[in-house]
């Protein structure tokens, strides 16, 4: 969830389908940024983002979403504008994946190896930083 704008295809796409529907996210974001902000371009980049107008500099990222739920779109985006300012990002889109797949299925193929690729990158940057 860090576009406030939900203008996505994916953001479309599961609206009134999934385990995190159009409706929730909507009524998410009107919580987080009042209705003032809540859909607008203004809305200041620590709260949203995908507002950010400059992404160089970040720490290292693992970005991850199934490939069937509303976040899809906005989080594949985000990786490529880390990756375009010479970042690191780590982005898996899990096939057949929606919305907190890993906690309605943990014992699923797809939950137990997306659990193993969060700790492998973890293992990764862990030992990258010593």
């Amino acid at each position: 969830m860090i576009d406030n704008t939900n203008t996505t295809v994916a953001s479309r796409q599961y609206d009134g389908i999934g385990t995190w529907q159009r409706e929730l996210n909507l009524l998410a974001w009107s919580c987080v940024l009042g209705d003032d902000l809540a859909f607008s371009d203004e809305a200041p980049a620590y709260a949203a983002p995908s507002r950010a107008a400059d992404l160089s500099g970040l720490p290292p990222a693992y970005i991850e979403v199934g490939e069937a739920e509303a976040f899809r779109d906005e989080d594949t985006e985000y990786a490529l504008r880390i990756w375009a300012t010479g970042g690191q990002a780590e982005l898996h889109v899990w096939g057949g994946g929606a919305h907190g797949f890993d906690m309605y299925m943990p014992e699923a193929e797809i939950s137990r190896a997306a659990l193993a690729a969060r700790a492998s990158w973890l293992r990764r940057i862990w030992r990258a930083a010593r």
